[in-house]
């Protein structure tokens, strides 16, 4: 009789190998980020995107296929054109689109509109086009945010839009059964996207957090994106809002 240890395999499979990931907005911040995890987690990838010289480096750099399909269409909400994509899709994650800051009673009509409207229309418009193009149990992923959770001045109109998305996400994941539906909610995270609403003002912004955040960092695209597979690669998960700040809903900050 020997005691000698029974060896034990550390060998991992990729948790998305041979499927095929969507990214919306899918040349920068946090649209790259899971792009970069997804494939290294063996997806194939494909991103969409409005700024074609980005797309490019973007897909030079993943190995990935292009698809100029993102447009302006009615309303003025971005439509996702997927008839051009190949079948089947795994996941869709969907990044693009801004959050509409300022007070609301100084904010013209159209704007207001638009930062009412224009995430909630925008995941509707994927969600219809995705719904053949989808297979079981893959997943559709959306960005939100956390911004509801505390009201603040100036965050009127984009608070509004945030309470709404986890509704129109359940009723999504009911809808489109048994594709799976699901909503990430950030707060601040460190994109390209925040250095251009912040300005000379990111770094103070970010000696802020790192002193604040029971984490003591800031969050980046790389948390967001880690995230963002799991839900894809967990057949568990629909219909939920996961939340990912660091803790910032718990300090102020």
């Amino acid at each position: 009789m020997t005691n000698a240890p029974t060896a034990v395999s550390t060998h991992r499979e990729p948790e998305l190998l041979g499927q095929t990931v969507v990214v919306i907005g899918g040349s920068a911040g946090i649209g790259l980020e899971t792009a970069r995890r997804a494939r290294a987690e063996g997806a194939s990838v494909i991103l969409t995107g409005r700024n074609p010289e980005r797309l490019k480096q973007a897909a030079l750099e993943l190995d990935a296929r292009r698809h100029r399909g993102v447009r302006r269409q009615r309303f003025g909400v971005p439509a996702v054109v997927f008839p051009g994509f190949p079948t089947p899709i795994d996941h869709v994650m969907v990044t693009a689109g801004a959050p509409h800051y300022g007070p609301p009673l100084e904010m013209a009509p159209e704007e207001a509109r638009r930062g009412l409207t224009e995430h909630l229309l925008l995941a509707l418009e994927v969600a219809r086009g995705a719904a053949d193009k989808v297979r079981p149990p893959g997943s559709l992923v959306f960005m939100g945010g956390t911004g509801a959770r505390r009201p603040r001045a100036g965050l009127g109109i984009a608070s509004t839009a945030t309470v709404a998305f986890p509704t129109l996400i359940a009723n999504l994941a009911l809808k489109l059964a048994p594709i799976r539906v699901n909503l990430i909610a950030a707060g601040f995270v460190d994109t390209p996207l925040s250095s251009s609403i912040l300005g000379d003002g990111l770094d103070k912004r970010r000696d802020e957090l790192r002193a604040t955040l029971p984490i003591r960092r800031v969050v980046g695209p790389a948390d967001v994106a880690a995230l963002a597979v799991h839900i894809m690669s967990n057949t568990a998960l629909t219909g939920a809002t996961y939340d990912i700040d660091g803790g910032q809903q718990l300090v102020s900050c």
